[in-house]
């Protein structure tokens, strides 16, 4: 795979398996799920569409970490993550559970990181907590 030997204590080993299971296999199935609805929606080579894109975010990732955070949740457009997960729910609810924990973990860290402005977080964080435009009575 072209890594460079690395030696880990035993007592980290385990935490060091987690990190790359994290980095390496969820990451697969976050793309496949991704191929998926790209399918559902229409496109033809979902791989050929998301490559570049996928390449672009682990490279800006490995260089700059949380800095290379974009997207609606990172900056705070709690509409659009409604209507994704909107139309999660009706195309792959499946994979909400997934979205929702993804999107809560990026926010926190956009937050964390000053990326997220703390006056645009309440209504998305509204929209994480229940799945819909933040208020409950929302919630499916």
């Amino acid at each position: 795979m072209g890594g460079e030997p690395e030696w880990i204590a035993e007592e980290n080993r385990p935490l060091y398996h987690a990190a790359l299971a994290l980095g390496a296999n969820h990451l697969v199935t976050l793309v496949a799920q991704s191929m998926e609805l790209l399918s559902a929606a229409g496109v033809a080579a979902p791989d050929r569409m998301l490559g570049p894109l996928l390449g672009a975010a682990l490279d800006n990732a490995l260089r700059s970490g949380d800095a290379a955070l974009t997207g609606p949740v990172a900056r705070g457009d709690a509409g659009t993550v409604a209507a994704h997960v909107t139309e999660l729910r009706r195309h792959a609810p499946q994979t909400v559970a997934g979205y929702l924990a993804m999107a809560r973990a990026t926010a926190d860290r956009a937050l964390a990181h000053g990326l997220l402005k703390p006056e645009l977080a309440e209504d998305l964080l509204g929209v994480l907590a229940h799945g819909t435009d933040g208020t409950e009575g929302d919630a499916r």
